[in-house]
């Protein structure tokens, strides 16, 4: 045998080798109870020439003792298995020649159960001592026939029986041998294709389990074989619901649009679906998982409002780094007009109307400045410098500079600060630049929307202490934002103002998606209320 087949043989479990074992010996106890039956009923008929009763009977009771105490043994598992397999293999070849010769020799026919014992041992060993145990068998049949011939108690008085024999317990040994070498590299090859399958579904999980796109697999009787999390989280649905495997009862919707897809013939393009599901945009694919589209199909579920914004994302980072160096190169001929201009207004010469069409290029050339600046501040959200604050001492801090900068009292200017059970300052992680500003261009804002009367603005923090979140409030008594607005509100260079830039807006909630917190709008009963979304530090 060599050596790659022992490798596969002894690769197998011990429990697999000791489960043949005691098959063996099962067998080996009905072969010993027929002999000593044999001799209780059948004794007294002569059917066996030269037959002597009394060594019958003690190696057929010694046989079957034998067979009880093998069985015993191997249900211990001791002494160890390879050396229980020889013991055992030997001692069946000893037991069925002595049998053999107490009842007449070869002619008995006895001897076919060699044959048998030879088979049994090469699988108990896995056919590795077939060959050994078939010598063994051939030697002890060749001496019996010997000691017969020399006796004179045979009767052919050759050897041509007990060679056919022979021949016939190597025949067998080799067959053994064979079958057993290929059956164990098979299982050897089964087990080792069914740990690969067993990875492989594992990487398959896994690839799935990560993929930014939801995947649901379903079969040719629309029953749900298995999705990920991200089809749960963009169909909106929880485990439980996937539990019953039946795609109408999961995703009604997909029903319909799978049904389509397979009545499509199979040479047309798999296309794209669209699907708006839970305020989102999804697009579906369909592939088949077999030869035909009947069969089976996995469907790929992609956000594609998510896509849309990521790729609005990439459109306005170029469009920032396009105008970041169109307002590098404005700011010199500005500057060097606005210098100009003062210069003029200087000149005491000029009439009334010269000197108001030069305030009209100062109030333009302060406003390019202004979105000069903005835009270079959006082209800066990126470069975040995120430090621990004390929320409450800054927005204190925050509204007494805000009420001196703008000209606003404190009473029209309101701060209310509500803290949580838990009397601990709250922290949190933010560019405190960048907070500065956001905080800035809403509450002016809002103070240029609002009544401008007593707490016609209000800035308010809300803690909640069984969350790591909170959120900042500013909210105006003003007439709010045109519904039709709302949509646009956040949009670079959208404004309702004559003299706004339009970036202010979109440059308070590119900072904080940048800060890791949210901006959004909330219309109110009067007015309009600005919601910051915060994390603690």
């Amino acid at each position: 045998m060599t050596a790659g087949a022992d490798e596969h043989l002894n690769a197998l479990p011990d429990h697999d080798y000791w489960r043949v074992m005691r098959v063996s010996n099962l067998y080996r106890l009905v072969i010993a109870g027929v002999f000593v039956g044999s001799h209780v009923f059948l004794n007294n008929i002569p059917w066996w020439e030269n037959y002597d009763s009394q060594l019958y009977a003690k190696l057929a009771i010694g046989y079957f003792i034998f067979s009880a105490l093998a069985i015993t043994l191997t249900r211990l598992r001791w002494p160890a298995f390879d050396l229980q397999r020889s013991f055992q293999a030997i001692a069946d070849i000893a037991f069925i020649v002595a049998l053999m010769h107490a009842a007449g020799g070869v002619a008995s026919g006895l001897g076919l159960l060699l044959v048998v014992a030879i088979a049994a041992a090469s699988l108990v060993s896995q056919g590795r001592w077939a060959l050994f145990y078939a010598a063994i068998a051939s030697i002890a049949l060749l001496l019996e026939q010997s000691f017969q011939i020399l006796n004179g108690s045979n009767i052919s008085g050759d050897y041509s029986h007990s060679v056919m024999l022979s021949l016939s317990c190597f025949a067998t040994a080799w067959l053994a041998h064979s079958f057993a070498v290929q059956t164990h590299q098979s299982e050897a090859l089964a087990s080792q294709r069914g740990v690969d399958l067993e990875n492989l579904a594992q990487v398959n999980a896994l690839i799935t389990q990560e993929m930014q796109d939801g995947v649901l697999v379903v079969d040719k009787d629309f029953k749900l074989r298995h999705h990920n999390v991200q089809a749960e989280y963009l169909l909106a649905l929880d485990q439980h619901t996937f539990e019953t495997q039946a795609l109408a009862e999961c995703v009604p919707e997909l029903v319909d649009l799978l049904r389509n897809w397979i009545n499509e013939r199979d040479d047309i393009e798999p296309t794209s679906i669209q699907l708006a599901k839970n305020e989102r945009e999804l697009r579906l694919r369909f592939m088949p998982v077999g030869s035909n589209r009947q069969q089976g199909a996995v469907i790929f579920i992609e956000d594609w409002s998510q896509l849309r914004a990521q790729s609005q994302q990439l459109k306005l980072a170029a469009l920032g780094r396009l105008t970041a160096h169109i307002a590098h190169e404005i700011r010199n001929p500005l500057s060097a007009i606005s210098h100009a201009n003062q210069l003029l207004q200087e000149d005491e010469t000029h009439d009334l109307a010269s000197h108001r069409l030069l305030q009209i290029i100062a109030d333009n050339v302060q406003r390019l400045d202004r979105i000069v600046k903005d835009v270079l501040e959006l082209n800066r959200r990126d470069r975040t410098k995120q430090e621990i604050i004390v929320l409450e001492d800054f927005l204190q801090e925050f509204h007494d500079q805000f009420c001196q900068v703008e000209r606003i009292t404190p009473l029209g200017f309101r701060l209310e600060i509500n803290p949580s059970p838990a009397s601990s300052s709250v922290q949190i992680l933010f560019d405190r630049r960048h907070l500065n500003q956001i905080l800035w261009n809403l509450c002016r804002n809002g103070w240029h929307h609002s009544q401008q009367q007593a707490a016609s603005l209000i800035l308010s923090l809300h803690v909640q202490s069984d969350i790591h979140s909170l959120r900042l409030e500013i909210m105006d008594d003003g007439l709010g934002v045109p519904v039709e607005a709302q949509s646009h509100l956040f949009e670079p260079f959208f404004t309702t103002e004559a003299t706004g830039t339009g970036l202010g807006l979109y440059i308070a909630r590119e900072l904080c998606e940048a800060n890791g917190a949210s901006l959004n709008y909330t219309p109110a009963e009067t007015g309009g209320l600005f919601i910051i979304h915060l994390k603690k530090a």
